[in-house]
């Protein structure tokens, strides 16, 4: 590859890597306006009032990706705190009896998975996460009939390959 070619793929890469770190929900800076997070970031998977007359809007990168940012607003609409929650310290909060679907689902997003298992009269939603940065780990948030959170467990995500996949 002639020398010319190569420096223009570098470019373009670094200048896509660029763009990727400054439309990250982590980039918005303390201060930022709604309307220039949307403009930067896009629509919210959703978004939820906060206690103090503000407003949590959540984004994330499942069902193939691991993380879900919170980016919080004050009552002005201007950006206070940007959050990613999907960690085990986050996932492993969850309250069984006291969560809902619902709350699972604002505070976390969208499962990657959806399933069933016999043994539980209900819904398992799985989320993926990296608990460090080469662990990734998989949490299993299981909610009965009626949308209660009745268990959360953890298991290593199986690799490609791995015979357990079989």
């Amino acid at each position: 590859m002639a020398r010319s070619a190569r420096l223009t793929l570098c470019a373009v890469a670094a200048t896509a890597l660029l763009s990727a770190c400054l439309s990250s929900p982590l980039s918005q800076e303390r201060g930022t306006s709604r309307s220039t997070v949307i403009a930067q970031l896009g629509q919210p998977l959703s978004a939820a009032p906060l206690p103090d007359g503000g407003e949590r809007l959540v984004y994330t990168t499942l069902p193939s990706g691991r993380e879900a940012y919170h980016v919080d607003l004050a009552s002005d609409g201007r950006v206070v705190r940007t959050e990613q929650v999907l960690t085990f310290k986050h996932l492993s909060a969850i309250e069984p009896g006291r969560w809902t679907a619902a709350d699972v689902r604002a505070f976390f997003g969208t499962p990657m998975l959806v399933d069933s298992v016999a043994s539980f009269d209900g819904t398992v939603w799985t989320y993926r996460f990296m608990e460090d940065i080469n662990l990734r780990r998989l949490a299993h948030v299981h909610i009965d009939p009626a949308g209660i959170v009745r268990k959360v467990m953890f298991t290593d995500e199986p690799l490609p390959g791995d015979d357990r996949l079989s």
